[in-house]
């Protein structure tokens, strides 16, 4: 059986806040008009059998009223995939205590953490008013994902466990069950993640476009009209759930895309389908539709300070708080401050696999790393740079997490030069140049570059404070600007000695997310990126991991793939968690940095206090917009 317990949960819906017995449904003034005009069949043929009911007590939710348009600005017309993350309609998602919960699925049972069996709701449709059924989920699984047109290579590799691909089957129209041989804690995250492992696509919309079943000179006009190559590239740009660039391409989110691109301003009106409704029982979302509204990204601030947008928080800074703030009661608008969720907003990743045999034996030692720590004035950092309000600390975890605990962040990070000075005489670094500074053993001056890529002044003034304590005990700190492909390169190719970046994506994560951020098993993971390139390519790029550390973060994140149960998830999760706080393979300084949310002053149900996080979170997401409302 699961650790998520997911045949008890499926059991236990009603408590948790699910309405499974007959109650009165009602619906927005805006969708009853279209019921009476006879453009939409009546609200009880809308809703599924057993509608999603909303528990606003745990959310400290306020029930709403109807309509409005949402104003948001995004920077670039990509950015429709945004109100996919905003959205939030998952098969299961993340509740607001960060555990795994069904939502567009009904329920869920595991066995074993191998066989995953989904029920659908019965009666569920899409944004079009087409039953969303099992023939959704065998439409994507047989005929696109194991379609060598549509993928090449075959399905997700993210649904291959130990080479090994599920067996999924179809026993009826609302149940769809996949199953591995081995077993797959990864599967139900990804499903519920910002950017999700879609596993379904609208089977009646996309059979026209499919060579199997769309008549051959109609699929070939398409082809023509749409300007694509083949039939294969006018499938996948036709039905991109994620994306939401096509306005015919049905939806189960809260709202669908209505706009043809490109354009400069995008519209997502009501899912009049829509699955989830309130504590009285008035389908959601409450406000009508959302306007995105494309300009130039530089320009967004300003747009925000000035009230010309409702909810904005994309491509807002800390640095623009002050602005904000001193605007808000002119124009409208109040300001919340939540809390960003990664492991660090900055840390320092020295680079383990430098091609340089000096400088890789010193950032392998160990020593040399603490010490670098403890020079860090985190404390001057956060008071000058970010007013006081950012968490010190080492890249790890947040209080948010249930794994968390002090010490992990706290090791190695008091202001100390004295231990920090006796720590690079132990090495042996005693020799001094004519300026002060080390000398590595080879003769050079201990002089490190740190290359940065943010494209604003924030990394530079983070680092221009290391520098000057660094230079205390001895080293020299060298700032270089680059741009982020640029910095990737070097980095990847064992020729930049440190870079700064943030820290873990997932800050908040549970027992049920997978560790795999704290061990070499990506190139994107910059302190030891040959490493993971040679985990990701199995062997034919990059290098073995020769560290002993390496080697047991390696042995800990598969046993936590083994492991059979919470408990025993935890335990590989604390383990890795120790060793990063005893070897300091990166070098946090802050985390937690506060991200401006600029909110009409009549939008109801945004929280003053959150998390502003990727995933899990999906930014606003985490907070169902649904259930956002305008007071009038």
């Amino acid at each position: 059986m699961s650790h998520f317990n997911w045949r008890r949960l499926a059991l236990l819906l009603p408590l948790a806040g699910f309405s499974l017995g007959v109650q009165a449904y009602s619906q927005a003034p805006s969708v009853e008009e279209r019921v009476a005009a006879g453009e939409l069949p009546p609200l009880e043929q809308r809703l599924p059998a057993e509608p999603l009911q909303l528990d606003f007590a745990k959310w400290n939710k306020d029930v709403g009223q109807y309509g409005g348009t949402l104003n948001i600005l995004m920077g670039k017309e990509k950015d429709t995939r945004r109100m996919t993350v905003y959205g939030y309609a998952r098969l299961v998602r993340y509740d607001e205590s960060l555990e795994l919960v069904p939502d567009i699925l009904q329920a869920v049972e595991v066995e074993q953490e191998r066989i995953f069996t989904l029920h659908l709701r019965p009666g569920h449709r899409w944004s079009d008013g087409e039953p969303f059924t099992s023939e959704d989920f065998r439409y994507w699984w047989e005929d696109v994902a194991n379609n060598d047109q549509l993928y090449p290579v075959g399905p997700p590799a993210v649904l291959k466990v130990n080479d090994k691909f599920p067996t999924v089957s179809f026993p009826d129209a609302t149940t769809v069950r996949y199953a591995w041989e081995d077993p797959n804690p990864d599967f139900l995250a990804g499903l519920a993640g910002a950017a999700p492992l879609f596993i379904y696509a609208p089977a009646h919309y996309m059979k026209q476009f499919h060579q199997k079943y769309a008549n051959e000179a109609e699929l070939a006009e398409k082809v023509l009209s749409e300007g694509k190559r083949d039939w294969a590239a006018l499938h996948t740009s036709m039905g991109r759930l994620y994306r939401a660039d096509n306005p015919g391409l049905p939806a189960l989110q809260p709202w669908h895309q209505t706009t043809a691109g490109p354009s400069s301003r995008y519209i997502f009106e009501r899912n009049p389908y829509f699955h989830r409704v309130d504590p009285d029982g008035r389908q959601l979302p409450y406000i009508d539709r959302v306007v995105m509204g494309i300009t130039e990204s530089k320009l967004i601030p300003a747009k925000a300070a000035t009230g010309e947008t409702d909810l904005q928080a994309q491509y807002l800074r800390f640095s623009d708080y002050t602005l904000l703030k001193r605007n808000g009661p002119d124009y409208g608008y109040r300001v919340a401050l939540w809390r960003e969720a990664k492991g660090a907003r900055q840390a320092l990743f020295p680079n383990l696999n430098h091609n340089d045999p000096v400088w890789r034996d010193l950032f392998r030692d160990v020593r040399f790393r603490r010490a670098l720590s403890l020079a860090i004035n985190r404390h001057e950092i956060n008071r000058v740079i970010y007013y006081g309000m950012a968490v010190e600390g080492q890249n790890t975890l947040l209080p948010k997490s249930p794994l968390y605990k002090p010490e992990y962040r706290e090791n190695w990070t008091g202001f100390d030069l004295d231990q920090a000075n006796r720590l690079l005489d132990e090495i042996g670094l005693t020799e001094r140049d004519s300026s002060g500074f080390r000398k590595l053993p080879d003769g050079r001056s201990l002089e490190i570059i740190v290359e940065t890529f943010d494209g604003t002044s924030e990394q530079a003034d983070v680092l221009q404070l290391v520098a000057d304590s660094w230079s205390e005990v001895g080293i020299k700190l060298h700032i270089k600007p680059s741009n982020l492909d640029n910095v990737r390169r070097r980095v990847y190719a064992g020729e930049a000695q440190m870079t700064i970046s943030t820290g873990l994506e997932n800050g908040i994560a549970t027992r049920a997310n997978s560790p795999s951020e704290l061990a070499p098993v990506k190139q994107e993971y910059y302190q030891w990126p040959k490493f993971g390139q040679y985990v990701e390519t199995h062997g034919a790029a990059g290098e073995p991991v020769d560290m002993a550390e390496a080697e047991q973060l390696m042995t800990l994140l598969e046993s936590w793939y083994r492991a059979e149960s919470a408990d025993a998830r935890a335990e590989a999760w604390h383990r890795m968690l120790q060793l990063h706080a005893d070897n300091v393979f990166s070098i946090g300084i802050l985390a937690g940095v506060m991200q401006p949310v600029a909110v009409d002053a009549a939008l109801r149900n945004v929280p003053d206090e959150g998390i502003w996080n990727w995933d899990p979170g999906a930014h606003f997401g985490l907070y169902l917009p649904d259930t956002f409302w305008f007071e009038r």
